[in-house]
């Protein structure tokens, strides 16, 4: 069988499934919190491109960025099948929705863009007046001396 009739029985069974959770909203649910079960399975069964001791050191043997293209496995082809499923289905999810929910939406469509109404508020309780402000240390002055007398001048003879 070709490799493209294969893909195309895969997406028209994955199509089905999701149709079947288009019309009861409960499989919808289900299928795709099983799906992201799987797809995380999938991935973290999957090797990494350079996981051997030459990959940790930059030498994966590929001058790409992503290390060298390896064949596609049954892992990799199931992870496409898994991701495309996976975004097809939290579409759907969104769409079928309800929009009625309080608490969905933007909080911005929530807020008033221009205040319709003022309420006027009680004014605040006027604040009590400060204490007179005390030093911490206490400041000793010496006690105010009336000033000398000037001295007289010597006569002059």
């Amino acid at each position: 069988m070709p490799a493209k009739m294969k893909w195309s029985i895969s997406f028209a069974i994955g199509a089905l499934l999701l149709w079947v959770g288009w019309l009861v909203p409960f499989f919808l649910s289900t299928f795709f919190v099983l799906l992201c079960i799987v797809l995380v399975l999938i991935i973290l069964m999957q090797s990494g491109s350079a996981a051997d001791l030459a990959g940790a050191f930059g030498g994966a043997g590929s001058q790409t960025a992503f290390g060298p293209r390896s064949a596609a496995t049954f892992l990799t082809k199931a992870t496409v099948w898994c991701a495309a499923m996976f975004m097809v289905a939290a579409l759907l999810i969104s769409l079928r929705s309800p929009k009625g929910l309080p608490g969905i939406g933007s909080v911005l469509a929530k807020t008033p863009s221009t205040p319709t109404q003022t309420t006027s508020l009680p004014a605040p309780a006027p604040a009590p007046a400060p204490a007179p402000a005390k030093p911490a240390v206490p400041v000793h002055l010496p006690p105010a001396t009336p000033p000398a007398a000037p001295a007289k001048k010597p006569a002059k003879h």
